[in-house]
């Protein structure tokens, strides 16, 4: 199954592959200051593969870092839509927000905890166990 989004404006598109149904696929939130304030609703499936494409250049996705510096947050610069949280090692984690089916998502909401105390070690680990294999295509 493929899950498509996007950003309100579209420059930024996802297209998340999974065999999972999507009232399977988990819904995590997380407490850190990014995502108090932009309140997003994180899924992935590690099993699966997520495709990012990036319309108009880098000029149109702003990837930030904050914290340990380890994933792009791509925000896009046209509406201000966060899509999702982006390792250059190949995972990601996409904001359920930016689904087109984002309402399908009926799971219960895990909470993540602030994982400011992890050092990188244990936050690529995390991640390696949680995040999917991602490709970022810039046109």
């Amino acid at each position: 199954m493929i899950l498509d989004g996007a950003c309100h404006c579209g420059a930024i598109t996802v297209e998340l592959e999974t065999e999972r149904a999507v009232e399977e696929m988990p819904v995590r939130t997380c407490g850190c200051g990014f995502c108090v304030r932009h309140r997003p609703r994180y899924t992935s499936d590690p099993a699966g593969r997520v495709r990012i494409r990036i319309a108009g250049g880098e000029g149109a996705v702003s990837r930030y870092r904050f914290g340990l510096r380890l994933a792009d947050f791509l925000v896009c610069r046209t509406c201000g839509v966060f899509v999702a949280a982006y390792e250059p090692e190949g995972r990601a984690v996409v904001n359920i927000e930016a689904l087109a089916r984002r309402a399908d998502f009926t799971a219960p909401v895990t909470q993540l905890h602030v994982h400011d105390t992890e050092d990188v070690a244990a936050r690529t680990a995390r991640r390696a166990k949680a995040w999917m294999p991602a490709t970022v295509e810039v046109a």
